[in-house]
C-alpha cells in the first residue's frame, strides 16, 4: 500500500538561495517599475510634464505578477523561520522586523510623497486654496485637508508601504492558524504536491486566479487600504500560503524545473495578449465586449502564474547558491525598498525642471535612485540605533562598518 506519511523535507537545506535571489530581483524590478510610474500616464504621487504613453505595455510586463511573486517568496521564508522557532518567538521576530520599518515609514519617509504630491497639484491648479505650509504636522494630524474634484489626499499614510503592512497582518494571521495546528505547514505542502502534478500545475491557480479577476476585481478593485481591499487580500495571502507551503518540497521544486520552459512559453503569449488588449482597450475608449474581458481575466491569470512558474523554474535551476553578494543584497533589500519610492519622488520632481532630453532624464533618475539606497544601506547599517528603523537585524559593530565583501 502506498506510505501516507508526510513528505520528508530532511533532503531540503535551511534556506532556499535560489529564492533569496529571486525577492533581490523582484524589488530591484519594482524600483524600476516606480521610477516609470513617473513617465507613464498612469495617476501616481509626482508625473512627468510628458507623458510616455507607448511606456504602458513595458510596465504590464511586471505588472500581473511581481507583487504575488515577493508574497510567496515571503511566505516561503516565513516557512523557514517557523520551523526552527515557536509561534511566539516568530511573530515577535515578525513584529520587530516589520513594524518599526513601518511605522517609521509613515511618519518620516512617506511624508516628502504626500508633500510632492501636494506641491504639484497646487502648482497645476493656480488659485486653489491648498497649502503645504506647516506640512509635516498637517500630515501627522490629518488637518490637511487636501482635497481636489477627484477625493482628498489621507494623512497619514503609508503608500508604497502597504506591502509590509499586509505582509504583518498575514503573518499574525498564519500565527493563529500553526497555534492551532502546528503541522499546517506540512499539510499546505502535501496538499500542494496533490494538487499541483501534471497539468495541476498550471490550471488549478490559473482557473482560481481568473475566478478571483472575475468576481472579487470586478466588485472591488484593487486599493491597498487594507479593510475592504478583499481582491489583493485573496490573492496576495493565497500566495503566501502557497509559498509556506512549497518551500520545503523538493518535489514541487523539480515539478517547476521541468515546467519552466513551457511556463515562459505561456507566460509570454499571455502577457502579449493581455497589453494588446489593455492598449486597445485604454481607458475604455472604445468599451471591450463582455465575452473578450471575461476572456482576458483568466489570461491575466495565466500571465501571472505562469510567469512566476517559470521564474521559480529557472530559480530552481541556476539560482540555488549563496555568496557573499547576495548575503549583501538580501540585508539591503528590504531599507532599499522603504527609501526607493520617497527618492524617486523628489528627485524626480526636481529633476523634471531641468528640462533635460527625457531619456537622458529617466537614465540620471535611476542612477539616483539606486544610489540613493545602497548610500542609505552603507550608512544606516553602521548606526545601532537606526538599523533598527530600516529593518536590519543586530550586527556586531565591526561586521556593520565592514565594506561589502564582493566590493
Amino acid at each position: 500500500m502506498p506510505s501516507t506519511a508526510m513528505p520528508s523535507t530532511a533532503s531540503i537545506p535551511d534556506r532556499r538561495y535560489d529564492l533569496d535571489w529571486i525577492r533581490v530581483g523582484a524589488f530591484f524590478l519594482l524600483i524600476l517599475y516606480h521610477v516609470g510610474m513617473f513617465y507613464v500616464p498612469w495617476e501616481w504621487h509626482v508625473k512627468s510634464p510628458h507623458p510616455v504613453e507607448v511606456l504602458e505595455p513595458l510596465m504590464m510586463l511586471t505588472n500581473p505578477w511581481r507583487l504575488t511573486l515577493l508574497f510567496l517568496v515571503s511566505g516561503a521564508a516565513t516557512r523557514f523561520m517557523a520551523d526552527k522557532t515557536t509561534v511566539g518567538k516568530l511573530t515577535g521576530a515578525r513584529a520587530a522586523r516589520l513594524l518599526p520599518p513601518l511605522l517609521f515609514a509613515v511618519f518620516v519617509i512617506v511624508p516628502p510623497q504626500s508633500y510632492y504630491q501636494v506641491v504639484e497639484y497646487i502648482a497645476g491648479h493656480p488659485g486653489t486654496s491648498l497649502t503645504v505650509d506647516n506640512f509635516w504636522l498637517r500630515y501627522v494630524t490629518a488637518s490637511g485637508h487636501w482635497c481636489s474634484p477627484a477625493g482628498c489626499l489621507i494623512t497619514p499614510t503609508y503608500n508604497h508601504m502597504w506591502f509590509v503592512a499586509y505582509l504583518f497582518i498575514y503573518t499574525l494571521v498564519l500565527a493563529a492558524l500553526l497555534l492551532a495546528w502546528r503541522r499546517v505547514g506540512e499539510h499546505l505542502q502535501a496538499g500542494a504536491e496533490r494538487a499541483l502534478k501534471g497539468v495541476g500545475l498550471v490550471v488549478w491557480p490559473v482557473l482560481f486566479l481568473g475566478l478571483l479577476r472575475g468576481t472579487l476585481y470586478v466588485r472591488y478593485g484593487e486599493t491597498h487600504a487594507l479593510v475592504g481591499d478583499y481582491y489583493v487580500h485573496a490573492v496576495s495571502f493565497s500566495a503566501f500560503l502557497l509559498g509556506f507551503g512549497l518551500a520545503k518540497s523538493e518535489v514541487l521544486r523539480e515539478r517547476l524545473i521541468a515546467a519552466r520552459w513551457p511556463a515562459l512559453v505561456v507566460a509570454i503569449g499571455a502577457y502579449a495578449g493581455w497589453a494588446a488588449f489593455a492598449w486597445i482597450y485604454r481607458g475604455d475608449t472604445p468599451i471591450p465586449p463582455t465575452g473578450l474581458k471575461l476572456v482576458m481575466r483568466f489570461v491575466h491569470a495565466a500571465d501571472t502564474w505562469c510567469a512566476i512558474v517559470a521564474i521559480l523554474g529557472f530559480g530552481a535551476k541556476h539560482l540555488n547558491r549563496g555568496g557573499p553578494a547576495l548575503r549583501y543584497l538580501t540585508l539591503g533589500v528590504f531599507p532599499f525598498y522603504l527609501i526607493h519610492q520617497t527618492l524617486i519622488v523628489v528627485a524626480a520632481h526636481h529633476l523634471a525642471k531641468l528640462g533635460l532630453p527625457q531619456p537622458l532624464e529617466a537614465a540620471i533618475l535611476i542612477v539616483l535612485t539606486f544610489a540613493g539606497c545602497f548610500a542609505t544601506y552603507e550608512i544606516v547599517r553602521r548606526i545601532p540605533g537606526v538599523r533598527v528603523l530600516f529593518g536590519l537585524k543586530g550586527q556586531p559593530p565591526a561586521e556593520a562598518s565592514r565594506p561589502p565583501a564582493f566590493a
